[in-house]
Formats: structure tokens, sequence, C-alpha cells
């Protein structure tokens, strides 16, 4: 019995020592986000590989364009909302980036969530939009209850399941 004692206990230490390990290395990387988040940037990579970091002024130089699309939570039936914002397809671009040569593009936020489109549906016209108001205003970190300060949105989504808040990272994918 005590053998059997002693196993279980060594048992729990090494889990407890995964888990410890496993949370210090996600703190590291959510600090590390949430100053991207209040910096208000985006990086885009390609694999692991940073290619830039884009905030609101480089949004704002490519001409960012007014939409409709209605927002459907669980809380709430569909609403209806002007967003303002632009196509990722033209952030792409702006990049000279073809999302033909990727497979995913992936989309990924700061609590971890993570979205992935085709290259097909990020070269729709009209279709997926990096989101910086709602309304007039800004979209508002977590924080201040909000879901930016930058959102994917798909405008044709009529339930807002392929949406992402709080977009910190995207990462192209071959």
């Amino acid at each position: 019995m005590k053998k059997q004692n002693i196993i279980i206990i060594s048992v729990i230490a090494v889990l407890l020592a995964v888990v410890g390990i496993a949370v210090f290395l996600n703190f590291q990387g959510l600090e590390a986000k949430r100053q991207m988040q209040k910096e208000a940037k985006i990086i885009i990579k390609e694999g692991e590989k940073e290619l830039k970091t884009i905030g609101l002024d480089y949004l704002l130089g490519l001409g960012p364009e007014d939409f409709n699309a209605n927002l459907d939570t669980s809380d709430s039936g569909p609403k209806k909302h002007i967003y303002t914002g632009v196509e990722l397809r033209e952030v792409l671009e702006s990049m000279d980036i073809d999302a033909k040569n990727y497979l995913n593009i992936i989309v990924r936020a700061i609590d971890g969530y993570t979205v992935a489109f085709n290259s097909g549906e990020v070269l729709d016209d009209n279709n997926i939009y990096i989101a910086f108001q709602i309304d007039g205003k800004a979209l508002g970190t977590r924080k201040e209850g909000g879901s930016g300060p930058y959102q994917i949105i798909v405008k044709g989504d009529q339930f807002s399941q392929r949406w992402c808040k709080f977009v910190t990272e995207i990462i192209l994918k071959k």
C-alpha cells in the first residue's frame, strides 16, 4: 500500500510541475499579446516568420470603408450594424502577398481563439474584413467590454460564427 501511495504522489507531483511550466510559458506569451492589443497592432506571419506588424494608421492608409453586417450572438437575435474596416484581401495585397499561394489564412485572437479561411474566401470581394469601428465608434478592447481593437468580420456569415474578436495575428499557411 505504501508503494502505491508513493507512485500516486509522484504522478501528481509530475503533473503539477507540467501544469506549472505550461502556465508560466502561456503567461509570458499572453503578456506580449496584451501589449500588442494595448498598442492596437496585428502581426502578419508566414508560418512562424513575422512579415510585418500593422496598426490603425496602416489600415487608414488603405482607405477603409463602411459596410453592413448582422451581429448575431447567443444572447441576442441578429442586429444590423455599420462597421468600418478594410478587406483582408486588400491588406494582404498591399504587402504584395498573393493569398492564392496559401492553403489557409489563419486569424488568431488574444485569447487563443482561431479561425481559418481558405484563400478563395479571402479573395472573394466584400467578404472578410478587418474591422476597427462599429456604428462610428471604436470597437474597444476586451477590458473595455468591446470586441477589438480589431475584429475579423465575415460579412456574409448570417450567424456571426466565423467572426474573430480581439485579433492579434494573421498567419499564412502553405
